[in-house]
């Protein structure tokens, strides 16, 4: 399962909206076949690993992720693992999409194939967290990339911030966008920024969707963001059908969501980009977006890298979070884990609630 699990990471940067999936063929404990799941509309990773072994019959099928018992752009996996002759499959995890959700694991047991769950489980959760999230929750999973100084400071009081952190550390960046479905930002970001929201690795990568929630279609139909290669979504809750019409028509994706203080409502925004088949969302904003997100709890994530600088106490900070009076008004992360990269501390939180 160990080995599945390598198989199935291979998929990090290709597989959206699919889960990531590896599986390995054994008989008489030697590994006969393996594959994986590369991008959607191609083959799963059982029909891969079938395809890569001249007899199957009798093998043990290790697969991360309950095989598949629908019709979608691909046939089922569990009815190929039953008409090749497998004899046993062990497999990480249920698959929580409601139109699988046991029914493949039932289907192979009703054929006479025996079946273990539960085997490397965590191990397989965590690599499509953001797939479960969409299925179980209706909404991606979420997770909030900032930078700062050593006091706290993402910018100068001017609002210059490149760069804060070191190179090794934008390098980072670039994987984690290469892992999301899409990045969002605000457009204050867009205006000050102009930024591409690509995800630039010498890997192979399906590129982000890029997301910028607009409340009132300020974007510039210039963007850099919307003349790449690409989705770019503006979601807004402005009804000028004069500017999103001309957005339109420069090649930008324009939704009318609702609104909540007259800006638009973060938990649509989520239950939305769900429905677009979002699986992991990357939040790349400013200190507005991300106090808003905060004070919802709706990020499942807090990716922070802190650098060895300081910008001083006119700099701008990480959150604006009006109302917090007292200590009682705080807000509470727990840190999950610390790594260096570079000369940068990169620190991972998740919500105290969380």
């Amino acid at each position: 399962m160990a080995r599945a699990l390598q198989l199935a990471r291979r998929g990090l940067y290709t597989t959206d909206p699919n889960p990531r999936v590896g599986c390995v063929l054994v008989r008489d404990d030697v590994i006969i076949g393996e594959g994986w799941h590369q991008q959607a509309g191609l083959g799963h990773a059982e029909i891969e690993a079938i395809n890569n072994t001249p007899n199957p019959r009798g093998a043990t099928a290790y697969v991360t992720l309950e095989p598949c018992s629908h019709y979608g752009r691909t046939p089922p996996c569990c009815d190929a693992l039953i008409s090749v002759g497998v004899s046993r499959v062990v497999v990480a995890m249920q698959d929580p999409n409601p139109l699988v959700a046991g029914q493949g694991l039932q289907r192979l047991k009703i054929a006479g194939i025996e079946v273990v769950c539960g085997v490397l489980e965590e191990d397989a959760q965590l690599l499509n967290r953001g797939f479960i999230k969409r299925m179980t929750a209706q909404r991606p999973f979420v997770r909030s990339k900032l930078a700062m100084s050593l006091d706290g400071r993402t910018a100068m009081a001017s609002g210059e911030s490149k760069w804060i952190t070191s190179p090794q550390a934008r390098a980072d960046v670039q994987r984690l966008r290469a892992e999301s479905s899409a990045i969002l930002t605000g457009i204050n970001t867009v205006l000050a920024d102009d930024p591409a929201l690509t995800a630039r690795i010498e890997d192979d990568v399906l590129q982000p969707i890029r997301v910028v929630l607009d409340s009132k279609l300020a974007m510039p139909v210039s963007a850099q963001v919307g003349m790449l290669p690409g989705r770019c979504l503006i979601l807004t809750c402005s009804d000028d059908a004069l500017k999103q019409q001309a957005l339109q028509q420069a090649g930008f994706e324009v939704y009318r969501l609702p609104e909540k203080q007259s800006r638009v409502d973060l938990q649509h925004v989520l239950s939305f980009l769900a429905e677009q088949q979002i699986n992991e969302l990357l939040i790349e904003a400013g200190p507005t977006l991300n106090g808003a997100l905060l004070a919802e709890n709706l990020v499942d994530e807090w990716t922070l890298y802190i650098a060895p600088c300081v910008l001083g106490d006119q700099g701008r900070g990480l959150f604006t979070l009006p109302g917090m009076d007292s200590m009682a008004d705080k807000k509470n992360l727990n840190l999950t884990n610390v790594n260096i990269v570079g000369p940068d501390l990169k620190l991972t939180y998740t919500s105290a609630s969380g």
